[in-house]
C-alpha cells in the first residue's frame, strides 16, 4: 500500500523559510507519510502536486497569510476535491467558521503537529479524519528538528542588511510558542490564553546549524516573546553563541521583560544579538493602557537608555492608527520618536499601520470599538472601523500611500519621516514647524528586508 502523499502550503511568512513547514514535515514524515512543500511567497503553484495529494495542510501564521490561503483554498478544490483539506496554525482556529464553508475539514490551533500527524495516520488506514482532534492544542509536545529538506534555498528568502552595506543570508526557527500575556490586540491571546510552550535547547540548535549549513550567518528566533521564559533563553543563548561564533540573531521581546531582566541585555549583546524587535505600539499612556501592553511611556525611554548603554540596537513596531488616535496624539507621537533618538529604528510602514480587529480580539468588548466598528468582513478577515474623526482615516490612508511610494523608490528612513512629519503637520509645516531636535540616536541598527509585519 502507497504511504499517504500530504502537501503543505505556506502562503506569506513575513521573508522567512516556512518554519510552519518544516517542523510539521518531521511529523508527517515520521508517521510514514509522502511529504513534499510548497511556499507560494516565492513559488508558483504546482497543479501535479496538488492533484496527487491526499491530504493537504495550509500553514496560517498570521493575518496576511489566512486571507492569501482564502483565495487560494478554490482553486485547490478545483483540482483536487478529493483531497482532504487541513488549515494550521495561530490564525486557523480564529477563522474556524469560515474556513470550513470553504471547504477546510480539519482544523488545528496551538501545538498543531501531534494533530496533524494523527490526521495523517487516520486518513491513511482509512480509520476517518479524526473529528475528535481538538481545535486548540496546548499539550507539551516533544519537538522534532524540523525538516527543511525540499523547501527553497535560504537566498530567496529576506536578508539581513548591515549597517556597513554588507548583507547576511538568514535563517529562522523558534525556540517557544505562545505567551504568557494577554495583550487585548495580540491574536496570540486567544489561543494560547496565557500559556506557552518552550522548545528543548537541543532541537533549536539542530535546526539552527542545519541552516547555517546551507549558508545562513544570521538567525531570526521567531518566537511571540523570547524572553517568556528567561532561564530558557539564557541556556539557548549561551549554547548559541558557544556552537555558532561567527553567526548573529535577532529576537521579539516585551519592554516589560527586557526592563525585568535588564541584567541579560549585556548577555544578549555578547552572544551575537543584532537587534531586539519589540512592540511599543503607542507613545500614549491611555492607549497602553486600553491594548494591556504592560508598560508605560516612562518604561520605553527606561528602556532605550538601557539598550543604548548595551550597544543593543531595538527595532520598534508600533500600532499608530486606533481608534483613540488624534491629530495632535499623532504629532506627539512622532515627536516622541525623534525625542527618544529613534528616527533610524523604525520601519516606515510603522508610522501608517491600523490597528486590525480579528476575530475573537480582546479590543472586541470595549464601547468605544463596539460604537465604531461594522459587521465582520469574511473577505478582509476582520471587524472593519472607522475613526469618530474621518480626517484621521484621511490622514491613514495618505500617510500609508506615503511610505508605500517611499519604499517603492527606496527612499532612506529619515528622509520619509521628514516627509510623514510634513504631511502630519499640513499647514502647520508650511508655516516653518520642523521635527525637534532629534535626541542621541541609538547605535545604526541592521534590519531585515521584509519589513511589514502583519
Amino acid at each position: 500500500m502507497r504511504p499517504l502523499r500530504a502537501l503543505l502550503i505556506a502562503t506569506y511568512e513575513m521573508g522567512r523559510q516556512p518554519f510552519g513547514l518544516a517542523s510539521p514535515a518531521a511529523w508527517l514524515r515520521r508517521a510514514g507519510a509522502d511529504v513534499h512543500c510548497l511556499d507560494l511567497a516565492v513559488q508558483a503553484i504546482a497543479p501535479d502536486q496538488v492533484r496527487a495529494a491526499d491530504l493537504i495542510g495550509l500553514h496560517l501564521p498570521m493575518h496576511t497569510a489566512t486571507r492569501l490561503a482564502a483565495a487560494l483554498i478554490p482553486e485547490l478544490r478545483r483540482l483536487n476535491p478529493a483531497a482532504h483539506l487541513c488549515a494550521f496554525g495561530l490564525y486557523a482556529p480564529l477563522n474556524e467558521a469560515y474556513l470550513r464553508e470553504l471547504g477546510v475539514q480539519t482544523v488545528l490551533g496551538g501545538e498543531f503537529e501531534a494533530g496533524l500527524a494523527a490526521l495523517a495516520r487516520r486518513l491513511a488506514d482509512s480509520s476517518g479524519p479524526a473529528h475528535d482532534l481538538p481545535l486548540v492544542s496546548v499539550e507539551r509536545l516533544r519537538f522534532l528538528v524540523p525538516e527543511r529538506a525540499g523547501l527553497p534555498a535560504l537566498d530567496g528568502y529576506a536578508h539581513l542588511h548591515e549597517p556597513t552595506g554588507a548583507r547576511r543570508l538568514v535563517g529562522y526557527t523558534e525556540a517557544s510558542r505562545g505567551c504568557k500575556h494577554h495583550c487585548r490586540h495580540c491574536p496570540v491571546v486567544p489561543v494560547y490564553q496565557g500559556r506557552f510552550r518552550i522548545v528543548p535547547v537541543e532541537v533549536v540548535m539542530a535546526d539552527v546549524a542545519q541552516q547555517v549549513d546551507a549558508g545562513a550567518t544570521h538567525i531570526t528566533f521567531g518566537d511571540p516573546d523570547f524572553l517568556n521564559g528567561p532561564g530558557h533563553a539564557t541556556r539557548l543563548v549561551r549554547a548559541f553563541r558557544e556552537r555558532f561564533p561567527g553567526v548573529t540573531y535577532d529576537i521579539t521581546a516585551k519592554v516589560e521583560h527586557l526592563l525585568a531582566r535588564r541584567d541579560l541585555l549585556p548577555l544578549l549583546r555578547a552572544t551575537g544579538c543584532a537587534f531586539i524587535t519589540s512592540a511599543f505600539e503607542a507613545l500614549d499612556d491611555r492607549i497602553l493602557n486600553i491594548l494591556n501592553k504592560g508598560h508605560t511611556v516612562a518604561d520605553l525611554s527606561e528602556l532605550v537608555g538601557r539598550c543604548r548603554q548595551a550597544h543593543l540596537p531595538l527595532n520598534p513596531t508600533f500600532v499608530a492608527f486606533t481608534p483613540w488616535t488624534s491629530h495632535v496624539g499623532y504629532r506627539r507621537f512622532l515627536a516622541g520618536i525623534v525625542a527618544l533618538g529613534l528616527v533610524d529604528n523604525v520601519a516606515p510602514i510603522q508610522y501608517a499601520i491600523r490597528l486590525l480587529l480579528p476575530a475573537e480580539s480582546g479590543l472586541l468588548a470595549h464601547p468605544d470599538v463596539q460604537a465604531i466598528m461594522g459587521p465582520f468582513d469574511r473577505v478582509g478577515l476582520a471587524y472593519p472601523w472607522r475613526h469618530p474623526d474621518s480626517a484621521i482615516d484621511a490622514l491613514q490612508e495618505r500617510l500609508l500611500a506615503l511610505v508605500k511610494t517611499d519604499t517603492a523608490r527606496g527612499a532612506g528612513r529619515r528622509e520619509t519621516f521628514a516627509r510623514l512629519w510634513r504631511a502630519a503637520h499640513g499647514d502647520d509645516a508650511a508655516s516653518g514647524i520642523a521635527p525637534p531636535a532629534e535626541a542621541a540616536p541609538m547605535d545604526p541598527i541592521p534590519f531585515l528586508s521584509e519589513p511589514w509585519y502583519c
